[in-house]
C-alpha cells in the first residue's frame, strides 16, 4: 500500500476539514418540491447528476487541471480555473466552490509534506476554485489520474448522500444502498472523464441549475446551497 493511496483517502474523506458537508448543490430544494421524497427519487436525482453533470463537465475539466498542474502550466490552470467558476449557475454554488478552495488551500499550507513550489503557484490565483486545490494536492501526493478522478467523484457522491440521509430523511442502510449503486458506475464515469475533449464538456442540467437557484430563497433549510 502506497503514501498516496492514503494520501488519497484523506482527500476523499469527510473528515476533510472544508465544509462540504454544510452544502447540498440544490438537493435540499429538491426535497422541498417533492422532486426527491425517498430512496429511489435519492438515487434518481444524485445519479443523474453524477452522470450527466458532474460527470461529464467537473470531472473531465478536473482532468486538465491534473495534468496542467503535471505541466507547469499555469496559465492553462488559470484558465480552466476561470471558467469553473463562471460555470456555476448561482451565487451560492459559486460562493461554496471560492469557500471551499480557501478552505483547503488553507488546510494543505498547514500539511508539511505539501511542496512549497506547488504552495506558491496555489496562491499566485487570488480566489481559487475547489477543483483546482483538490487537483493541485493530488499532484502533490503523486494520485494517480485516474484515481484521482475517481476518489473526486466518490466524495461527491458520498456528500450529496449525507446531504439526502438529513433532508429527505433517509436512514443508515439506504445511503449505504444508494453508494453501492453510484459505486459500480464511478469507474466508467472516471474513465469517460479522462477521454472527453475539452469541446464535448458538458454541464447542461437545468434542472440543477433551477433547483441551486430556487434554494437561494428557499425560507427553511439545514444547508448553504
Amino acid at each position: 500500500m502506497s503514501l498516496a493511496f492514503m494520501r488519497l483517502l484523506q482527500l476523499a474523506s469527510p473528515a476533510l476539514p472544508i465544509g462540504a458537508y454544510t452544502y447540498s448543490q440544490g438537493l435540499e430544494w429538491a426535497v422541498e418540491a417533492g422532486t426527491v421524497n425517498d430512496e429511489a427519487g435519492a438515487l434518481a436525482w444524485i445519479g443523474d447528476q453524477l452522470d450527466w453533470n458532474i460527470g461529464r463537465f467537473e470531472a473531465p475539466l478536473l482532468s486538465r487541471m491534473l495534468a496542467a498542474w503535471r505541466l507547469e502550466d499555469d496559465a492553462e490552470l488559470a484558465r480552466l480555473d476561470a471558467e469553473f467558476v463562471a460555470s456555476r449557475e448561482s451565487a451560492e454554488l459559486r460562493a461554496e466552490t471560492l469557500q471551499m478552495g480557501y478552505s483547503l488551500r488553507r488546510l494543505l499550507d498547514e500539511l508539511p509534506d505539501f511542496p512549497s513550489g506547488l504552495r506558491e503557484r496555489l496562491h499566485a490565483i487570488p480566489q481559487p476554485s475547489f477543483p483546482l486545490a483538490w487537483a493541485g494536492a493530488a499532484v502533490a501526493w503523486e494520485c494517480a489520474d485516474g484515481a484521482a478522478l475517481g476518489a473526486y467523484l466518490w466524495a461527491w457522491s458520498e456528500n450529496q448522500v449525507m446531504a439526502a440521509l438529513k433532508a429527505v430523511p433517509l436512514g443508515q442502510t439506504a445511503g449505504q444502498r444508494i453508494l453501492a449503486e453510484l459505486s459500480q458506475r464511478i469507474p466508467a464515469i472516471a474513465a469517460r472523464a479522462l477521454a472527453t475533449a475539452e469541446e464535448d464538456f458538458s454541464n447542461f442540467a437545468p434542472g440543477f441549475a433551477i433547483a441551486c437557484c430556487r434554494h437561494e430563497t428557499q425560507y427553511s433549510r439545514l444547508f448553504r446551497s
